[in-house]
């Protein structure tokens, strides 16, 4: 018999054909449901669409979990992380919207949660190994190192958000799907006859779903409107409902458009003002668009040694952004520096992640960004 595996089980497609590959390979499989959000527990009401229905999002996956752990003849445990969620994940994530910086609560679901407290649970009770239905790729090196690739499926690879997990915690998972596409997964989900074969890919914050964001948010952060200013032209040109409410490179949802003297064209955020409530945007280029280069903390190399000097490779600095050329320069866990020829709309807050080629070498939180002079940007 091959190692006890303890699988993330979230009632979706991708942990389903996760648990069927795995009990196929041999492997002696449990599924874990992770509670880790209590809507009425955590106010959340305002901009919440499944307060009104009969049963909350995550009653509905946990019973899609439990017909499909079911059908593929395997044990569900379910197992609440709902302290330690709002202790590690979304605590901070709330510090860092107060500051007036765009966190990714993906990010550290994964490092926090899924790699660690669920990773924590499956050693105390016996499991050798975690497995979760994420498009990704491990491979060890000879001499034991987990090393993080993206996975075949280059257009859902999840890597990503997998960029602070640690290498330690990185040797105890495994990734059924690192080699398979999503419509082979749906294809086998269907053959295996699964009721939840097309059932929709989760969206919005980590465990939480799809919400109606700014008014999600004014559950925590209170609304304070204040004035948006074309950055350009020194002009006021409409209100905000809430700076922290917007984020760098945003366009959508800011409502001004129309005003006399302006291009129609979209407006685009460059940047916040949380002391003075103020949001800034422009239509024109500008030198606020653009970052030549931004400094880490939060540092997670996943390489078998910290580089020295400059170090070319390349950076993500959103999800579904594309891997920029850049020059890295590591410090220590708390300080590290990419160089860039000057990109738009790097905000602080976010994540930047580290590639060579395919290969994910870690990558750190975006604490500053500077201009072509090296000043720091602070609008």
């Amino acid at each position: 018999m091959k190692d006890k595996i303890l699988l993330g089980f979230s009632g979706g497609v991708d942990s389903a054909v996760a648990g069927y590959l795995l009990k196929k390979q041999g492997y002696d499989v449990t599924c874990c449901f992770m509670r880790n959000w209590d809507s009425i527990a955590n106010n959340d009401i305002l901009g919440n669409p499944t307060l009104k229905g009969s049963q909350c999002s995550q009653e509905k996956d946990y019973d899609d979990a439990l017909k499909t752990a079911e059908q593929l003849g395997l044990p569900l445990l379910r197992v609440d992380f709902i302290k330690e969620y709002w202790d590690e994940v979304f605590s901070y994530f709330l510090s860092e919207y107060r500051e007036g910086r765009t966190p990714n609560a993906d990010v550290f679901c994964n490092r926090h949660i899924k790699f660690q407290a669920f990773r924590e649970y499956a050693h105390a009770h016996g499991f050798n190994k975690i497995a979760m239905g994420h498009y990704a790729k491990r491979i060890d090196l000879d001499d034991g190192f987990a090393c993080l690739y993206k996975a075949t499926d280059l257009n859902k690879d999840q890597s990503y958000f997998l960029a602070e997990v640690t290498e330690e915690q990185l040797k105890d998972a495994i990734f059924p799907l690192a080699e398979i596409k999503k419509p082979e997964v749906r294809k086998i989900a269907e053959n295996l006859g699964l009721t939840i074969a097309h059932k929709k890919d989760s969206t919005g914050v980590c465990f939480i779903g799809e919400r109606r964001f700014k008014e999600f948010l004014a559950n925590y952060l209170p609304a304070h409107p204040g004035k948006i200013v074309d950055i350009v032209h020194k002009e006021v040109i409409g209100e905000h409902t809430g700076v922290l409410y917007y984020t760098v490179g945003q366009h959508r949802g800011l409502d001004i458009g129309g005003i006399k003297g302006y291009k129609n064209e979209p407006f685009f955020v460059v940047g916040k003002n949380v002391e003075q409530n103020i949001l800034y945007v422009a239509q024109e280029e500008n030198p606020y668009m653009y970052s030549y280069k931004c400094r880490l903390t939060n540092v997670n190399l996943l390489m078998e040694k910290a580089p020295e000097g400059l170090m070319a490779c390349n950076a993500k600095f959103r999800y579904r952004g594309k891997d920029m050329p850049v020059k890295f320069e590591y410090i220590s866990k708390d300080c590290a520096y990419l160089y860039y020829p000057g990109y738009k709309y790097i905000a602080k807050g976010q994540i930047a992640v580290l590639y060579l080629g395919n290969r994910c070498l870690g990558g750190g939180i975006i604490k500053d960004i500077h201009d072509s002079e090296d000043k720091r940007i602070t609008i």
